[in-house]
């Protein structure tokens, strides 16, 4: 991988003996806070999300397959139970989702989690933040994509959930996981078959019937579901995650593709923890180092996530900054939580042009990395494989992989503790690739650019913080036939800048301080595919104080105003909510593509 820095480098250096950290944001609990001690009754969270194809209909059958509670189980391996399908609910399937029912009471912080099949990721997911009153959640995702692995019985089924319990932390998280299966929609899950181990995958594994979506273009990289997919993921005892401390570590799982797979996406899943949970706001080591400051918490605010194949790059992503329900103010993300705090977002590069390095019948390394990143953060990928079942191999050539150089501009200026950082960024990559299979020589070409740019800004001795970033990435995939003809062209654009004011003072109580934070963040996302196409905009505004002491929320005030939008093709759908101190103000919806435009 290729990186080329461009600096602008001022800075005015006074060295401060005894400098005190400037407030960054951070996790706190709220369960000591006046309005939960008040409320007598269990509350329940929720997260805008789009409507799910299924969402009025009924399931044809319902399968609980977990029902665990996650106490004091840190540095314990995940709770594991055997997947076995529903012996009245074979399929083919239309829909699978995944439900989770969670709740909790007590004092204690969020949780990150995840759920493996097979050693497939297919959610990754954090807790809501209890009361003593206690709260419950619910979360649904389409899982229609995994088709091939839920067709499959005597599978492992893994959810990690590392909790703490203790005389202070008190709250034990009570989950159930089910799956709901609908026999209703427009798209078909496949029906499984079996072949042999001659693609030296085993003897048992499925073959998938070809299935289309009916109606037009795919909206999705997944419609039909892939043939196969397969784990880059941890063989640990600590969740099947990769667990990655610093910008040296490069974790790999070591893989044989089937020779007939035919097209390729690798869908990768991130969350950053520690000392990078909140790396938009990190400020470099120089502004650390220079003020005598004992945080860990630097190496400045830019970082990418990145994928390579036997070494090589093949795609990154800048990863959209999902704030947990501790994060920041808790009190903001109650009862709805932040965008992405329930499902947290995945991400998809189509790598169907370097199948002419891996379709070899060797074993090829799939890394992930993070660039600048430092402990810690989670990751793992799924690569899903579509089969030319006509055929036991393919013919493919990689043609053109154009370098993508990562341009990072810095500037900084600062004195003392008061001071601004920007940091801009961008990468630009292109690639060609050629498949020879019974549907024919197909080539796609992939271009992808990102855009990013970051500022903070400190003032009034650092107790004063802002941070605006802003993030753009737009990818498209173009399949062409021999003879030039354009088969399909998605086109995917995500867009989510983020602004946080923080303002730091002096509390009313003996060591207590007095935080005033105002948080707005957007999450736009577009995909479109010949003349089919969806629009998606989420849209948070929050603002508010809290008197903390310590990590622990003492009082405090709070306003969210949430706006959600979706079009597709004709279809509209569009939800609005606003909360005041935890209580739901407000809550209307509609499915004019007047107010979803």
């Amino acid at each position: 991988m290729k990186i080329s820095f461009i600096f602008f480098f001022f800075c005015v250096f006074f060295f401060n003996g005894n400098s005190e950290t400037p407030r960054l944001p951070d996790h706190f609990t709220k369960s000591r806070s006046q309005s939960t001690l008040q409320r007598r009754t269990r509350k329940e969270f929720f997260e805008l999300r789009q409507p799910l194809p299924s969402d009025h209909l009924t399931p044809a059958c319902t399968l609980p397959i977990l029902d665990h509670d996650f106490g004091n189980t840190f540095d314990s391996p995940p709770v594991t139970v055997p997947y076995e399908i529903p012996c009245h609910c074979k399929a083919p399937w239309t829909r699978v989702v995944l439900e989770v029912q969670a709740d909790c009471k007590g004092e204690q912080y969020d949780r990150i989690a995840a759920v493996w099949l097979g050693g497939v990721e297919i959610l990754r997911t954090s807790t809501a933040e209890p009361d003593e009153a206690g709260i419950f959640w619910k979360v649904q995702k389409d899982v229609t994509r995994y088709s091939s692995l839920l067709t499959l019985s005597n599978q492992k089924l893994t959810m990690m959930l590392e909790n703490i319990v203790d005389d202070v932390f008190t709250g034990v998280y009570h989950v159930k996981l089910s799956f709901l299966y609908y026999k209703d929609g427009r798209v078909t899950a496949p029906v499984v078959e079996n072949f042999g181990g001659e693609l030296g995958l085993g003897s048992g594994n499925p073959r998938i019937a070809a299935t289309r979506v009916v109606g037009e273009a795919p909206l999705s990289l997944y419609e039909p579901p892939a043939d196969w997919i397969v784990p880059i993921s941890s063989d640990g005892d600590r969740g099947s995650w990769f667990r990655i401390n610093g910008e040296s570590d490069v974790l790999t799982k070591r893989l044989r593709i089937p020779p007939n797979t035919r097209k390729a996406v690798l869908e990768l899943f991130v969350s950053s923890h520690g000392n990078d949970e909140f790396w938009y706001s990190n400020p470099p080591d120089s502004y650390i180092r220079n003020n005598n400051l004992t945080t860990d918490r630097g190496n400045g605010a830019f970082r990418e996530v990145y994928v390579t194949i036997d070494g090589n790059f093949v795609g990154s992503e800048v990863p959209y900054p999902v704030i947990f329900t501790g994060g920041i103010n808790p009190l903001f993300w109650e009862p709805i939580v932040a965008i992405g705090a329930f499902d947290l977002p995945s991400y998809d590069f189509e790598i169907t042009p370097f199948l002419g390095l891996l379709v070899d019948g060797k074993d090829h390394n799939f890394g992930i990395g993070v660039s600048y990143g430092i402990p810690f953060w989670l990751v793992d990928a799924n690569l899903h494989l579509w089969l030319d079942h006509n055929s036991e191999a393919v013919q493919a050539q990689l043609v053109r992989q154009e370098s993508p150089v990562l341009t990072l501009t810095r500037s900084q200026k600062f004195k003392r503790l008061d001071g601004t950082f920007k940091l801009e960024g961008r990468r630009k990559g292109r690639y060609i690739g050629w498949v020879n299979s019974s549907e024919g020589n197909l080539t796609t070409i992939i271009s992808r650019k990102v855009k990013y740019r970051n500022q903070i800004q400190f003032r009034r001795d650092g107790n004063h913080k802002t941070i605006e970033q802003k993030i753009k990435s737009k990818t498209q995939v173009k399949v062409l036939t021999e003879s030039r003809i354009l088969l399909s062209r998605p086109f995917i654009k995500w867009q989510y800048p983020l602004k946080i004011v923080t303002s730091t003072g002096p509390g009313t109580g003996q060591g207590t301080n007095l935080i005033t934070t105002n948080v707005t963040e957007s999450l736009g996302k577009r995909f479109a595919n010949g003349n089919s196409s969806i629009f998606v905009y989420n849209s948070q505004v929050c603002g508010g104080n809290m008197e903390v002491k310590d990590h622990s929320v003492v009082s405090g005030f709070s306003e969210t105003t949430q706006s959600f939008r979706v079009r597709e093709d004709s279809r509209c759908f569009s939800r609005s909510v606003s909360t005041n101190n935890g209580k739901l103000l407000s809550d209307s919806s509609s499915t004019s593509c007047a107010s979803s435009v």
